[in-house]
Formats: C-alpha cells, structure tokens, sequence
C-alpha cells in the first residue's frame, strides 16, 4: 500500500498535479495531488526520508530527464516544480529538524549584471527536488556575495548562471574569488551563450546546458 501511495504521489510531481482542486493536468482533475498524498504518506507512517527519496526525487528526475530529452517543455517543468513544493512544504519540519538527510549544499545565483532568472529557478527546482539544500541568491549577484554564502555554508557545491554575453566576464572572476578563497569547491556554470570550452577557460569545474545535467554531476561528484 505505501509503494503504491510512493509512486502516485510519484506521478503528482512527474505530472504537475499540485493538488485535488488543481484542473491540471485535464487527465487527473478531481484527483488527489501532491500535496494530499504526501500528507496522506506521512499519516501513514511512512518516513519523511522515503516520501523524499522514493517519491518526489524519482518524479523530479523523470521530468529532468524528459526535459533534457526535449519531450516536455519550460511549463511542464513548473508545474512539477509546483507540485514537488506542496509536499515538500509537509516535509520542511522534517527538514529543518535534520530527521531527512539532503545529499549537500548548492549555492546558486545569477552573476552580476545579469537580472534573468528562468533558468536559475528551474535548477534550483530541479536541484531541490533532487534532495539538495539550495541557497538561491537571486539576480544580479556580485562575487562578494557568492564568497560569503559559500563560507556560511562549509562543503557547499556553487551554481552560476548567465544569459548575457556581456555578463560572462563577471561569472569568470566570481570563480577565481571563490576558487582562490575556498579551493575545493565545487562550481558548475550554465546559461545560453555558455559552452564547455568557456567553463573549461574560467576554471569551473563542469558546464551544464540543462538543471539534469547539473543535478547528475553534483549526485556523482559531491553529493553525501
């Protein structure tokens, strides 16, 4: 019965059923959401570790997955995002309680002088779906800043983002102030005009042309 109630609430997320009174997706209206099934597990007695891992991580990494396939699109992404954040507002007490372990810190934000968020934000969904702890600094951030939410939070992985050409120098000295302050860390770099070879040249330590992308390689390189 839990495994089944795991791979709907699974569904919910993967599907962008936010909740009961939710008309999206068409197929499912009337239907329990994410938010009901994943208060409905927790009564249960299922543990806020497996809600986390056995439901909501898989219907995230399924829509990743889609979208760096191109089957789904922006909007899709979204409203799993939507959905993943109603039941994850039923496991924040576990959370901040430290009862659910998350695989690490990321630190992400959009370098100075650049104010798109779009992008950043599907990765700090994506990467909250996939069990991390995000610290999203917004827009428009300057290095400084970037420096200090790394050393406020010991082991954390970095996440860049630019859309502007122009703005691509400002990502390239926010890497050499946090690699020269706290060597070790980790820095994945994204955005439209970004390519691997650039990464490579700022001395990030991987490029990633979608928030899957940055999710395996963190899962595979720092997580816990």
């Amino acid at each position: 019965m839990s495994e089944e109630l795991l791979q709907q609430l699974a569904v919910c997320v993967e599907r962008g059923k936010v909740n009961q009174a939710s008309p999206y997706p068409p197929d499912m209206k009337g239907q329990n959401g994410a938010d009901e099934l994943a208060k409905q597990a927790l009564e249960q007695g299922i543990s806020p570790n497996d809600v986390l891992e056995k439901a909501l991580i898989i219907g995230m990494g399924n829509i990743g997955k889609k979208f760096s396939a191109n089957q789904v699109f922006v909007p899709d992404v979204l409203m799993a995002a939507k959905a993943m954040s109603a039941a994850m507002a039923h496991l924040k007490p576990f959370l901040d309680s430290g009862q659910v372990k998350t695989k690490g810190t990321f630190v992400i934000g959009t370098v100075q002088g650049d104010l798109h968020d779009i992008g950043k934000n599907l990765v700090c969904m994506v990467m909250e779906g996939g069990g991390w702890r995000v610290v999203d600094l917004g827009v428009d951030v300057p290095p400084e800043k970037f420096l200090a939410a790394v050393q406020a939070n010991p082991g954390a992985a970095v996440g860049l983002s630019a859309l502007l050409t122009t703005t691509m120098v400002n990502m390239e000295k926010t890497v050499k102030l946090i690699k020269d302050e706290v060597s070790g860390t980790k820095v994945v770099v994204g955005g439209a005009p970004l390519t691997q070879e650039f990464a490579a040249k700022i001395g990030a330590d991987a490029y990633s042309p979608d928030p899957q992308g940055a999710l395996d390689y963190l899962n595979a390189t720092v997580a816990a």
